[in-house]
């Protein structure tokens, strides 16, 4: 098969497709009942992700989402506040899970999607009879609508300090900690500690179909276990899934640095196309986000949307996040002439809307 594909996907790092070596460990994968305790696959891939991340123990489960509303679950009571920053995965895009499977609110803390102990501090609310009380913080770590950005070190630890002075309970979403890790040159470990419960993703930027996990004390994982049962996420002979995993960690997480250094080019590049502007200081990772803008001029540029439905003609893929901005995220299945290729698209289209905005004008 030809190296280059006709489709660009740029939506997202979960898009990729297990290569020839994971399809392989798939199907040669040991198997067994996974409820009974007994899918060797998926242990040595819980007590795997469980020492990456400094834990006691590990529990797979069929997603992020899942991982997160466990760790919620675990964490709170019903009527509690949960603290998350702005736009946090587990707030915008778990369809409302917290209330109706924790019966929490959720308050977002301000800033760019990382917050500092002084928010955590202002938000707390005591146990009194008047007020949701606050139980749990939770961080993610890279923020994905932040555009990938990792938190910084003394920022994370002054967090977790005001947390465990105020009694709550600290959750790490690091769906993306790989990327994290890797563009800090931090173990995972490291990145994970003092935090009570930690989710990590296995199909975002890793490349395996599907599964994340959740890791912390051997009690909390019984806990969660539970909850995992109560949601529907048992699982029987899971060790093909868990076989894919274990290859995406030992094989995917050190060349991530190269969707970043992809993320970079392509976020230098998009940002010099008149009509769409990128803050490359906050292209970290794998993510860039782009801004529609007014061209020299002050011509009209249109509608993110519409440039989403126009580059998906062309077999360019991304996401239009509101009518103003674009999301394009590298993964292991996108190289530096898909990058290319994708910047000539955009150019493609951004100059067509000026000229036709030009035209419109002078008519």
């Amino acid at each position: 098969m030809s190296k280059r594909r006709e489709i660009i996907d740029l939506r997202s790092d979960t898009v990729t497709k297990p290569s020839a070596a994971m399809r392989r460990v798939i199907g040669e994968a040991e198997v067994g009942d996974d409820v009974y305790g007994e899918d060797p696959v998926v242990n040595h891939l819980q007590e795997r992700v469980a020492d990456l991340l400094g834990k006691e123990a590990a529990l797979f489960v069929p997603s992020g989402c899942m991982a997160n509303q466990i760790a919620i679950k675990i964490h709170t009571q019903p009527g509690d506040e949960v603290l998350v920053g702005q736009g946090a995965h587990n707030w915008l895009f778990e369809s409302g899970a917290a209330p109706v499977i924790s019966g929490v609110q959720v308050s977002r803390l301000p800033g760019d999607g990382r917050f500092d102990a002084a928010a955590v501090r202002e938000a707390f609310k005591a146990d009194n009879h008047h007020v949701p009380p606050t139980s749990m913080v939770s961080v993610e770590n890279t923020h994905n609508m932040g555009g990938g950005v990792v938190w910084q070190a003394d920022a994370v630890r002054h967090v977790i300090a005001a947390a465990r002075e105020l009694g709550l309970a600290v959750h790490l979403d690091g769906a993306r900690l790989w990327n994290a890790a890797v563009k800090t040159g931090r173990a995972e470990r490291d990145l994970a500690a003092g935090f009570d419960t930690v989710a990590v993703c296995l199909s975002k930027g890793l490349g395996a179909p599907v599964g994340s996990l959740i890791a912390g004390s051997r009690d909390l994982m019984h806990r969660a276990h539970r909850v995992r049962k109560m949601l529907g996420g048992q699982m029987r002979q899971i060790g093909i899934l868990a076989a894919a995993g274990l290859y995406a960690i030992e094989h995917n997480r050190n060349r991530l640095s190269q969707d970043h250094d992809n993320a970079e080019f392509l976020a230098r590049e998009v940002d010099r196309i008149p009509g769409l502007s990128v803050d490359l200081s906050r292209v970290q990772t794998n993510i860039v986000m782009a801004d529609m803008v007014e061209v020299s001029g002050g011509g009209a540029v249109g509608d993110a949307r519409q440039l989403q439905a126009r580059a998906r003609e062309r077999g360019l893929l991304f996401n239009a996040l509101s009518a103003a901005r674009i999301r394009l995220m590298t993964h292991l299945d996108v190289d530096r002439s898909d990058c290319a290729r994708a910047i000539d698209i955009l150019g493609a289209l951004l100059t067509e809307t000026a000229d036709s905005s030009t035209r419109a004008s002078e008519g």
